[in-house]
């Protein structure tokens, strides 16, 4: 029997799903160095598509609110 900690695990994990499924692969080229800090994106990331920051600089980006 599933107590409400594993129930609220469930729901947290079927709503980042929701949530992933309705944003979409980002689109186009990616660049192959960071629009922010001119360090080179590693191919994997670049691989994902329509990549134009690194890792870092992508989260401070975020942060800031776009």
């Amino acid at each position: 029997m599933a107590d409400s900690a594993d129930r609220a695990g469930e729901l947290i994990e079927e709503r980042m799903a929701q949530a992933l499924a309705g944003r979409g692969a980002p689109a186009g080229e990616s660049e192959e160095f960071c629009v922010d800090c001119d360090d080179e994106i590693p191919e994997r990331r670049r691989s994902l598509g329509g990549v134009t920051r690194c890792v870092d600089c992508q989260g401070i980006f975020e942060a800031r609110g776009r």
